[in-house]
């Protein structure tokens, strides 16, 4: 919907300005009308550039980093007792881009005409998901948005460190994979031929090893953009796959099998959901709508088909950590604390205390599996190069053998 930032005066001829979405400038101007205001300019918002569509369409405009400064200063403002609407006022005049200002000024047109800020932010679901507005709303509920805002901030930057962290762990590895690839494939189409070309010219039996790289870097200059067209194809068919759920479930569950990184994924997603309902819960949203939005921040389908299969048990009237030890899949650790927690009624505690221990942990698998990763690659690299290396000198020991 297309949006449009407008001038117009109140009861009192204040002016007023802001950003709301319509279908039409004569639709903009009715919303205005029947909110009390006269409007006086009614511009529809045009970005420059032809990036514009993809700013408004193809990515959010606010990033994790940014959000979770957005919710910190938001929560100071409310707790220091500066009013909604003045608030997002603020921010959306001190915000760094053009899109986060106007998407902070159609969230105040939205307050301002006397909607809620959860209902407002959920306008843009794609900047606030549903756990934001869930925590939201629960704020608006108990009166004290400030403090829910504070808890939603540090979630938020909780969850931000530990994806940086994770990020930092994987990137080494990944780079020494992109670094190998590249020189494997410059030395077999490049250096190889022009130097493997003077021992065929020389009409002698060369060694098997090297019979074998000339004729793999053969298949490379020959056929190596066929190769990479089948990988680039092979990975669009299997991405799409991943689509359906049959498929999905498979690979899922195979992840989770697997020795290191299963345990690697079951704890993220199992630090994600615990933090996820600690925090809900402790807002005081309802234990089954506050499972519902942790249910959705799960992303191994496996993992999330246990969850909602929970879900149904814990409407039937089942205890959240039977429900959830129905498939033992969920570590024992945090129905552990569940259980503690449903026992003594300090659920949440018991939920934030699992989804720190879980965090914790995860930083820790992951740098254990970067620690192994590290030299096995470099290992395998070496080794590769290696065998091309002998490839190459073994014909020219032959001559030297010859010559003597």
């Amino acid at each position: 919907m297309p949006a449009y930032r407008f001038t117009a005066l109140d009861a009192a001829a204040a002016e007023q300005q802001g950003v709301l979405e319509a279908d039409s400038a004569r639709g903009a101007r009715t919303m205005l009308r029947a909110r009390g205001l006269i409007p006086l300019q009614v511009e529809p918002i045009v970005a420059d550039g032809p990036s514009s569509a993809t700013r408004r369409f193809g990515r959010r405009r606010l990033n994790a980093q940014e959000l979770a400064l957005l919710t910190r200063q938001m929560s100071g403002l409310l707790v220091s007792g500066l009013p909604l609407e003045r608030a997002l006022g603020a921010l959306a005049d001190d915000a760094d881009r053009a899109e986060i200002s106007d998407l902070l000024q159609g969230v105040k047109s939205e307050v301002a005409g006397g909607h809620s800020l959860s209902a407002a932010l959920g306008q843009h679901p794609r900047e606030f998901s549903d756990v934001y507005r869930a925590l939201v709303a629960a704020g608006e509920d108990s009166g004290d948005l400030g403090a829910v805002l504070g808890s939603l901030a540090d979630y938020l930057e909780s969850s931000q460190q530990l994806r940086a962290k994770l990020v930092q762990a994987i990137a080494y590895p990944v780079i020494v994979v992109l670094v190998a690839i590249a020189v494997i494939v410059l030395l077999l189409t490049y250096v190889v031929p022009q130097v493997v070309g003077v021992f065929q010219g020389a009409h002698q039996k060369l060694p098997m090893l090297t019979v074998g790289l000339i004729a793999l870097s053969s298949f490379m200059r020959s056929w190596g953009w066929l190769l990479g067209i089948v990988l680039l194809l092979g990975g669009v068919v299997l991405r799409q796959a991943l689509r359906l759920p049959g498929p999905r479930a498979a690979f899922d569950a195979s992840m989770l099998r697997m020795p290191q990184l299963g345990r690697l994924i079951r704890g993220l997603n199992t630090a994600r959901f615990a933090s996820t309902l600690a925090i809900l819960t402790a807002a005081g949203v309802p234990i089954l709508r506050a499972l519902q939005a942790a249910i959705d921040t799960v992303s191994n389908s496996v993992l999330k088909a246990d969850a909602q299969e929970a879900l149904a048990l814990l409407r039937e009237g089942s205890s959240l950590a039977s429900a959830l030890s129905l498939h033992r899949r969920f570590p024992p650790v945090l129905l552990t604390f569940i259980r503690l927690g449903e026992q003594t009624g300090t659920l949440p505690d018991m939920l934030q205390r699992a989804a720190n221990q879980h965090s914790q942990e995860v930083q820790r698998r992951a740098f254990t599996l970067v620690t192994i990763l590290e030299p096995l690659l470099i290992l395998g690299m070496g080794v590769i190069v290696l065998l091309i290396v002998l490839a190459v000198m073994m014909p020219i020991i032959q001559m030297n053998n010859l010559v003597k």
